[in-house]
């Protein structure tokens, strides 16, 4: 059986259309990631949500269509996210947006 490492999860939730620059937000925070040589990071376009402002935004319709969530996640050490943290926050102060994030402890591994 696998041996699962312990480590931890970070996800960032943020809007499609936020740009950091030139580029998207959520481009900006995995390419930084990989430039940090964090372990991973994957980001997922939503369908569906809605948050602060308790708006709906889907998929489904075009004019609801604006600003699609996407969710960037990263799973690595506790250590290398804790030092990911304030590049982080520089991202996002230098954007126009805001996001939401959660962290959690999780076990990871990779079979091959």
């Amino acid at each position: 059986m696998m041996e699962l490492q312990h480590s931890e999860l970070l996800r960032i939730f943020v809007g499609e259309h936020i740009r950091f620059g030139h580029r998207p937000l959520y481009e900006e925070i995995v390419r930084e990631a990989r430039l940090q040589g964090m372990a991973g990071a994957t980001a997922l376009k939503g369908v569906l949500s809605y948050g602060h402002d308790m708006m709906i935004h889907t998929a489904k319709i075009m004019e609801f269509g604006i600003n699609l969530p996407m969710v960037v996640e990263l799973v690595d050490t506790a250590e290398k996210i804790d030092s990911f943290m304030p590049l982080l926050e520089q991202l996002v102060r230098g954007s126009a947006g805001r996001v939401m994030i959660t962290r959690n402890q999780v076990r990871a591994g990779i079979i091959e």
